[in-house]
């Protein structure tokens, strides 16, 4: 795979670079609510425009029907972008239409350009080769060079993340470069005791890499809403909590398997529960009660780790010389139920050993719980994409970047 340094030395000034970038941000109307991928890409798109590229970002942004919807502008993106370079940014309102074409040709050397979201043009998703494949011949036409660098969507087979690579001489930027070098720390080259936090809302989400972990991590450590499928299927009582009824069964065959190839899969030993989900917005106080994970009353919901869980997947982490977490321990956007959250946070920050905090919701988590994101050893830009590489696909962003 060819790097952006590479590409640099040869040279870049006078050339337009697209850049594929994630600047997949979470919104509160126009206002960004995180900018950690925006932060992200700052290295690969500075070192661009200081070498004289004329740098053309791109990224999608939520998941848009294939057609502009204002709901999912990236304009807020693009002047956060700006504030962030501390120099201006065009913004085209569209993707390869009129405004596109306008303002790439109005780029002068070191200046720096943002597309509208690409998942406004359907050619962006299309399942179809061809259709994809014309929207990024379009795309194509706006460049000379490309750079992967949006680690976040390498998972998926979309025309700026698969096919424009192979119309242009590409190279992976920094944040490529960096996510995939640790992630081979964590299949290729492990420092064990390999500790593994999973939590979120779904166990199907996680099934494949807990298949693959079965195999590689010598402790797994279960939260979130997916804890309460493995609850039930050991026979507990769970009340109203979040269930995945068809997944019983593998989750069954996993606990089976973790004692088979001794693999410790640790569950919850109590729980935080309510009657009811709280609410997000207020934030109003929920009055939580913390009961054992065997004794939930019928009618209640678990929605965070409970205080003895706190201490034991502490004490899990402690000795851990690898640990990669994806997937929050509770409700933690709620103040009663951020503590599980916090605690597998600080356990991380606590471990002697290298930590990866796998994107998502996890690395939200770090930062609107007021975590210093320069302790952890790595957090990763991309959730999906983490997981997927853990499991051992081949990612199709990645692929593409291959000489």
């Amino acid at each position: 795979m060819k790097t952006i340094d590479e590409l640099l030395s040869e040279g870049v000034a006078g050339k337009r670079v697209f850049v594929r970038a994630d600047l997949n941000v979470p919104l509160d109307g126009t206002t960004i609510t995180d900018d950690g991928r925006i932060r992200a890409v700052l290295p690969t798109v500075r070192a661009l425009a200081e070498a004289g590229g004329r740098v053309v970002v791109a990224s999608h942004l939520g998941r848009p029907k294939g057609a502009p919807d204002p709901a999912f502008s990236l304009a807020p993106a693009a002047a956060r972008l700006g504030e962030l370079l501390g120099a201006d940014v065009a913004f085209a309102t569209d993707t390869v239409g009129e405004s596109a074409t306008a303002t790439v040709a109005g780029l002068a050397d070191g200046q720096v350009a943002v597309l509208e979201n690409l998942r406004f043009n359907a050619g962006e998703t299309a399942k179809d080769d061809a259709e994809r494949g014309a929207f990024a011949d379009r795309l194509a036409g706006l460049a000379d060079l490309y750079v992967g660098d949006g680690f976040g969507a390498v998972h998926r087979k979309h025309a700026s993340v698969y096919d424009l690579p192979a119309r242009l001489p590409h190279a992976a930027g920094f944040l490529i470069a960096t996510e995939v070098g640790v992630l081979k720390k964590l299949t290729d080259d492990v420092r064990r005791p390999y500790v593994v936090a999973l939590g979120g809302a779904k166990v199907s989400d996680k099934l494949a890499v807990i298949d693959e972990l079965l195999g590689k991590a010598d402790r797994i450590l279960i939260g979130g809403g997916m804890a309460y499928t493995f609850l039930k299927a050991k026979g507990h009582e769970i009340g109203t909590s979040l269930v995945q009824e068809d997944q019983l069964s593998a989750v069954t065959e996993y606990m089976e398997r973790a004692e088979k190839n001794g693999v410790e899969l640790v569950l919850p030993v109590d729980t935080l529960v309510a009657e009811e989900f709280p609410d997000l917005k207020t934030k109003a106080p929920a009055h939580p009660e913390t009961v054992a994970a065997d004794a939930m009353p019928a009618g209640r919901m678990g929605l965070d780790l409970g205080p003895e869980t706190r201490t034991l997947y502490a004490s899990k982490l402690a000795d851990a010389a690898t640990v990669f977490w994806n997937g929050p321990m509770g409700v933690f956007e709620h103040p009663d139920y951020a503590e599980g959250t916090k605690a597998v946070a600080q356990a991380l920050l606590d471990s002697p050993g290298y930590t990866v905090v796998g994107g998502g919701d996890s690395a939200a988590a770090v930062r609107i719980l007021g975590f210093d994101e320069k302790a952890f050893g790595h957090i990763s830009t991309g959730g999906g994409a983490s997981l997927e590489y853990l499991e051992g696909k081949t990612l199709p962003g990645l692929a593409a970047l291959e000489d």
